[in-house]
């Protein structure tokens, strides 16, 4: 059997180091960058030549933050569980339960967070755009 004490230190600090660096992008993304998340829903609006229907369902873990981005089209979310904090850029911040919604029209600078310390945040976005035109910019610069 092999022990701690017979495995030399410094593969342990270098496994250690190798643990943290792996988790450390994860960890980076959840709490501060754009979080990942597939389409259910990306079709192009009938009757039109590139305008494209878009429904995201979005899961933020517990603290994570979106920061400050805008997106080039309106976009409407709709809290499926959990609680949610939107804040338009000069607004008071609005906070969101489930089957909350809330409209925010194209070009508004905004974030949302998960305030929660140990439950989930599950949200739809709604976005109508011309294809390819309704994701987020982030960290726009400011007027």
């Amino acid at each position: 059997m092999t022990t701690i004490s017979s495995i030399p230190r410094i593969m342990v600090a270098a496994m250690g180091a190798l643990c943290i660096l792996q988790a450390a992008p994860a960890a980076s993304q959840v709490k501060h960058g754009v979080i990942p998340h597939a389409p259910l829903l990306k079709t192009l609006l009938p009757g039109t030549a590139n305008v494209e229907v878009a429904v995201y369902e979005t899961e933020y873990a517990p603290g994570a933050i979106n920061p400050r981005h805008l997106h080039p089209a309106a976009v409407t979310f709709y809290v499926v569980s959990g609680t949610g904090v939107w804040q338009e850029e000069g607004r008071p911040a609005v906070t969101l339960r489930a089957g909350d919604s809330l409209y925010v029209p194209a070009g508004t600078i905004h974030s949302h967070w998960n305030p929660s310390a140990t439950k989930p945040l599950r949200f739809l976005e709604f976005i109508v755009a011309e294809k390819g035109k309704g994701r987020s910019i982030p960290d726009p610069i400011k007027k």
